[in-house]
């Protein structure tokens, strides 16, 4: 399978430091302001099927190049590279997030209002003596 140049052999070199390359350049990949997947609902189920596609290509790998196995690699390997090229940039442009609390603790006591307050009781100890 050659493209122009490129032949094969080249192409899975390129292919395969291009996967690794991608990791790298993720933080300036991701446009969205909120960077929490809490709040971000359409990523979450990119950031699943990313998963799903990642344990996918590695099971493809343990078996033998040839027939459908060969076709659902190359599948797998496009939307790992749409993962990164044009799912992550146009998430972040297109998507809504849900809102955000106004502080941390804010999230941490909301969740904690009909059980067991939210801050733990102060634990007193006798001063330490010598002897």
């Amino acid at each position: 399978f050659n493209i122009g140049p490129i032949n094969s052999k080249l192409g899975g070199v390129l292919a395969m430091f291009g996967s690794i390359a991608m990791l790298f350049l993720v933080p300036w990949l991701d446009t969205s302001k909120v960077r929490s997947a809490v709040y971000r609902p359409w990523y979450k189920l990119f950031f699943w099927l990313f998963v799903i596609d990642a344990v996918l290509l590695g099971w493809l790998g343990s078996q033998p190049a040839e027939g459908s196995y060969v076709f659902m690699a190359q599948m797998a390997t496009l939307f790992y590279f749409a993962f990164f090229l044009v799912a992550l940039p146009v998430l972040g442009l297109i998507e809504t997030p849900r809102r955000l609390p106004n502080s941390i603790t804010e999230a941490v006591l909301e969740k904690n209002k009909h059980g067991g307050g939210g801050h733990p009781a102060r634990a007193t100890a006798a001063p330490e003596t010598k002897g």
